[in-house]
Formats: C-alpha cells, sequence, structure tokens
C-alpha cells in the first residue's frame, strides 16, 4: 500500500481543524498540521484529532507548506503521495481516496481537485475566486497549452515530483507554481472533480480585499514570469 501523508496549512481555524483531520481516511501514514501562527485553539483541536503539530512563525501559505515539506523530507521514510487540503472544511477530506486514486492505478505524476460549479454549493467561492481561477486557467491554456480549469487547494502529487519541483513561493502563488512547473516539466497531470462548500470562519485571502488584490498579482506574476522563461 502506498504510503500516503497529508499537509494542512492553518491559521485560526479551530473551529475546522478537528473535522478535517478527523474525516480524512484512516490509511493515511500522518496527517501534518502546519500552524502558520494561530491565536485560537487550532494548535490543541488538531492534536485532539490526531495530527501531527508543527508550526511555522512566517504568515504566508507557501511557508506553511514549505515547512510541512521540510519535516516530511527529515523523517527517515519519507512518502510515495503527498496530499495538500486546506483546514477550513470547504473541500470533502472523505474524497481524498478520489484524489490520490489516479496516481495509484494510472502512474499520474499530479492530481487537482477542479471544484466544478455543478459540485459547488451556492456561495462557497466568491465572485473574485471564480474570476480569478478563470482568469489565471485562461492564461495558462494561453501560454502553456494548459488543460487546467482550477488552481484547487485540494491536490495530491508524487513525493518525488514534488522535490523536483523545487518550490518557492512562501504566499499565495504556491498553487499556481506548483501547477506552472508541472507544465514547464511536462510531468503528467490531472483535475478530478470534486465536491466544495462554503468554509468555516473568514477566508485569509479571498475574505479581505487585501488579501484577494495580493493574491492576484502573485498568481498572475507567476504566469507571466514563467510565459517568459
Amino acid at each position: 500500500m502506498a504510503d500516503i501523508k497529508v499537509i494542512i496549512p492553518a491559521i485560526n481555524e479551530g473551529d475546522s481543524i478537528g473535522l478535517v483531520v478527523s474525516e480524512i481516511p484512516d490509511h493515511v501514514s500522518e496527517i501534518v498540521v502546519v500552524d502558520n501562527g494561530s491565536s485560537d485553539d487550532t494548535i490543541a483541536n488538531a492534536k485532539k484529532a490526531g495530527a501531527t503539530v508543527i508550526t511555522e512563525n512566517r504568515k504566508g501559505y507557501g511557508f506553511a507548506c514549505l515547512k510541512g515539506l521540510n519535516y516530511i523530507s527529515e523523517r527517515s521514510k519519507t512518502p510515495d503521495i503527498i496530499v495538500f487540503i486546506d483546514g477550513d472544511y470547504s473541500d470533502y477530506p472523505e474524497e481524498l481516496d478520489k484524489i490520490v486514486a489516479p496516481i495509484l492505478e494510472n502512474d499520474i505524476d499530479f492530481v487537482v481537485g477542479a471544484r466544478k460549479k455543478s459540485l459547488r454549493e451556492p456561495g462557497s467561492m466568491t465572485p473574485q475566486q471564480v474570476f480569478g481561477n478563470q482568469l489565471a486557467t485562461f492564461l495558462m491554456r494561453l501560454f502553456f497549452r494548459s488543460k487546467f480549469t482550477d488552481l484547487g487547494p485540494f491536490r495530491a502529487i508524487k513525493y518525488e515530483k514534488l522535490k523536483e519541483l523545487k518550490m518557492q513561493d512562501t504566499t499565495y502563488g504556491w498553487t499556481v507554481e506548483m501547477q506552472l512547473k508541472i507544465l514547464k516539466k511536462k510531468m503528467s497531470y490531472i483535475e478530478v472533480p470534486v465536491r466544495y462548500k462554503q468554509r468555516i470562519g473568514v477566508s485569509k485571502v479571498s475574505g479581505t480585499v487585501k488579501g484577494t488584490i495580493f493574491a492576484g498579482i502573485k498568481i498572475l506574476g507567476w504566469i507571466f514570469k514563467y510565459s517568459l522563461k
């Protein structure tokens, strides 16, 4: 059986993190919650649900993901597959098996959970999120002949392939950086439609004007940077 580890970046997700951790399938070997400076009970609730909790005080989604990867790389036994999922309970953790299936069954390198409109709960994505995804994936099709339709946070990748990507982004550009590098390195990928519901709590990105603008700039910046290479 493949060794699967899950990384969950989290900041002030005390009301949701326990639900996310507890609903991840039992065959996952380890769930790593990376606390990004929470002031609530995120850490306590994650531990209570059975997760390994580490901390990254430098604020940023990418910083948290990189800290989780560094923790995993230092273990004596590294996994076959890494899964990323947000800690806000907007995804359905039990769909992890759908996300990893193309890797296990068809040897695909990377899978992203695509939040199809027909499977989204009304209001689960803000208008700016929908527009940003459409713009980013349109530009990726234009510049790289990509087939991506979403930058969804629920994703799985072979651990060895992830190491090859040499991820760098420390903030909101993490997801698009990963997908652009998949395209540039001609790794195999596929999207799997997933359900999506309204998150618990307020988004640190789409829930604020500053977060929305900054995320948009980061995402477009990565796309144009790679289009010029």
